[in-house]
């Protein structure tokens, strides 16, 4: 269902996003060491925060394995890393092939089906001399501690000159196919001057710029795709209008498909993802230019378009999110978590009824560092990992896991 106006919850949402955005935060706190979890009250839950491992660079996207203990972790820099067997492994499982650079491997996923086939998906920022860099999504068997038959299954439309805004956060949906963000390539994402002509290509079906794709476990466009039959438009689109999307969740009680979607100057969104809809990008959005201009002379909605479940001005960069629907904190059952970058924080979001009004409820600002992804693990944990600052070459990255302090300490 479109929603053809702004709600009085979202509105007032807004009021409160801007509001606890203007309040000092709790004093900081160091990391948690080996062996010494800290304690620390998330929103009148007391929680120990364990460190899992420390060491990655840049890590952008964790995937734990179905055995519940072995992690895959994303590093910017290209290398695939493993945690098995209670450490880091020193060596990469795979890297990306040359040229490489600061930021280029993004997501992974396994198939639903990984017990039996081994495989992963990785995505990766593309290069090519002429044409510039784009995301690809390659997949591979993993074999122990390595993985093989690496093989490049999709290249997505959305060539440019700079690494910017590529995405690549994917997620298997219930019926087994592949969803892929592509971010909206847009070359002057971060700077002063306001430029629509590669950004405004997330309105164009003839291109992969700006959308969330659909594929099958090969590669190939699924025939029950909302524009399979449209002359011009890519068969791969599931939805367009989309900024830069970050991650995907299915609603535990409506099984809805959420998404989070990082905005320019404020304008953060969490949409539900509707085969064939229009998001918006950048006819309509609730952020402004980076040089304070309002992103379009209409920005608030249009006919066809929909518009956000929720949005944050101003902006606190959603990385992931997650619903939590374990038995450790039964408290936080159907809440949703949003990780946040330039907000350095985590976000739980919890719901009235029906899932209409929220209370947003930040969570672990003292540790001030950003959080890049969130995962519930099968013991009912949640892990984060975290990065200092964005492209450092430090191994300033981490896992966390969520524990509660009283259970904990029994």
């Amino acid at each position: 269902m479109k929603r053809l106006s702004l709600s009085i919850s979202t509105l007032a949402a807004l009021m409160v996003s801007a509001t606890a955005a203007a309040q000092p935060g709790p004093a900081r706190v160091m990391l948690p060491e080996p062996g010494a979890p800290l304690v620390l009250d998330a929103g009148g839950t007391r929680v120990r925060v364990v460190l899992v491992t420390s060491g990655l660079v840049g890590p952008w996207d964790l995937e734990i394995l179905p055995d519940g203990e072995t992690m895959l972790v994303t590093q910017q820099n290209g290398q695939l890393r493993m945690f098995r067997d209670g450490r880091l492994l020193p060596d990469p499982v795979w890297e990306v092939p040359p040229p490489g650079g600061r930021d280029v491997l993004h997501g992974v996923v396994v198939h639903p089906g990984f017990a039996q086939n081994g495989l992963v998906y990785l995505s990766y920022t593309k290069s090519d001399e002429r044409l510039g860099q784009t995301l690809a999504v390659v997949r591979g068997r993993l074999d122990g501690d390595k993985l093989t038959d690496v093989e490049e299954i999709f290249v997505a439309d959305a060539w440019e000159t700079a690494f910017n805004a590529t995405a690549g956060r994917m997620m298997f949906t219930t019926d087994g196919k592949l969803l892929v963000s592509v971010g909206d390539r847009d070359r002057l994402c971060c700077g002063p001057v306001d430029d629509n002509s590669i950004r405004i290509l997330a309105q164009d079906l003839s291109n992969h710029v700006g959308k969330v794709l659909r594929l099958n476990d090969d590669g190939t466009a699924p025939d029950d795709n909302p524009f399979v039959n449209r002359k011009g438009a890519k068969p791969e689109i599931f939805t367009y209008g989309n900024r830069n999307t970050y991650g995907f969740a299915y609603h535990p009680e409506t099984g809805e498909l959420w998404s989070v979607e990082i905005g320019p100057m404020g304008g953060d969104e969490i949409n539900i993802l509707y085969p064939g809809h229009n998001y918006g990008w950048p006819l309509v959005s609730m952020g402004r230019n980076y040089s304070g201009t309002l992103v379009s002379d209409f920005p608030y909605w249009r006919p066809g378009m929909d518009n956000p479940r929720m949005f944050w001005v101003p902006q606190i960069s959603p990385s992931s999110l997650a619903f939590y629907d374990g038995d450790v904190f039964p408290q936080w059952r159907n809440d949703l978590f949003v990780t946040a970058l330039s907000g350095q924080q985590v976000q739980r979001i919890s719901f009235g009824g029906r899932g209409q009004s929220e209370q947003r409820t930040p969570m672990l600002t003292e540790l001030g560092v950003r959080f890049r992804d969130v995962v519930q693990g099968r013991d009912g944990y949640l892990y984060f990992i975290t990065e200092v600052r964005y492209g450092s070459p430090n191994p300033d990255g981490t896992i966390l896991r969520l524990e509660p302090a009283e259970a904990a300490s029994n």
